[in-house]
């Protein structure tokens, strides 16, 4: 029994499809299919019902699959614990939904640099179902998202923070020059926002309902930079956290705080429970709690 034949089965179960598992493991289909027929030789089972295009596990085929997803998380952990040297150059791979990446991972992986300049850190920005896959599947040693995540019974999940949203208008708006703004004024309002896979977008609209406002949505954008841009030429307003704020939007857009109270989103990390934690993933974790902290009272 090889690995490689391992982790076809695991592609098979998770694709439901040969041909989609041999792409996703960069393989032909028929080596693939192959290699599954030797292992269903070598365990004396039929691990895939071959349903047209589709395949599907058999009973023998689940208790196997479970067995495997096991060995391979073990053979990457101590792949992972034999490199973990402190002479050898690390490398770990963070995620971090679109509102925060381009936000808090800049000045935090600078320090973090500074501080263990051995450290190579790869970043991926994706919405927050990606991310979690990413995380369950093991291809991210940890992401920083949005909370609530779906329990999963494989998933560490650690509360880091919780961050202001406010309301976003052009310094053209009627808005911007009111002394206050309630919730009941956004009625009638255009709004622009992320794409419907942004957790923000969804509480937003979720605030809305909970207020008894219907937003009419007249831009979904994939970036905050977008948001930013066409709430600054007049296209609609927005809800933004507040660390997404920048010296550059003084001169294009006014953050407001509703007089009814400012909604407000909880950040996390989420790591695998199974996967071994490297001292540099440990290391990055750190120092994002310590960035994170609220200051010191004095």
């Amino acid at each position: 029994m090889e690995l490689s034949q391992l982790r076809y089965s695991v592609a098979v179960a998770d694709t439901g499809n040969f041909t989609r598992a041999a792409e996703r493991s960069h393989v032909s289909q028929p080596s693939l299919s192959q290699q599954i027929i030797n292992l269903e030789r070598e365990v004396g089972h039929k691990l895939f019902h071959r349903l047209g295009r589709r395949a599907v596990l058999t009973e023998a085929g689940t208790v196997f699959l479970e067995r495997a997803r096991r060995i391979l998380f073990e053979v990457e952990n101590a792949s992972k614990e034999l490199s973990d040297h402190p002479a050898l150059d690390r490398r770990i791979t963070i995620g971090a939904i679109p509102t925060v990446a381009p936000y808090l991972l800049p000045p935090l992986i600078a320090r973090c640099r500074e501080l263990h300049p051995n450290l190579e850190i790869d970043v991926r920005e994706d919405f927050r179902t990606h991310l979690v896959h990413s995380v369950v599947e093991g291809e991210l040693d940890l992401a920083i998202t949005a909370l609530p995540v779906k329990k999963d019974l494989r998933l560490s999940i650690e509360p880091l923070l919780t961050e202001s949203l406010r309301l976003v208008v052009g310094t053209q708006h009627a808005f911007a020059s009111r002394p206050q703004v309630t919730s009941k004024d956004l009625a009638g309002e255009t709004f622009v926002l992320l794409g419907t896979s942004s957790s923000l977008a969804a509480q937003i609209q979720s605030f809305c309902g909970d207020h008894h406002v219907e937003p009419r949505i007249g831009a979904r954008c994939a970036q905050v930079t977008t948001v930013k841009a066409l709430v600054a030429i007049g296209v609609g307003i927005s809800i933004l956290p507040l660390g997404a704020r920048t010296e550059a939007d003084a001169t294009s857009l006014v953050y407001l705080s509703l007089a009814d109270g400012d909604p407000t989103r909880e950040l996390g990390v989420i790591r695998h429970q199974q996967r071994y934690q490297s001292r540099g993933a440990e290391q990055f974790l750190s120092l994002l709690r310590e960035t994170v902290a609220p200051p010191a009272a004095t």
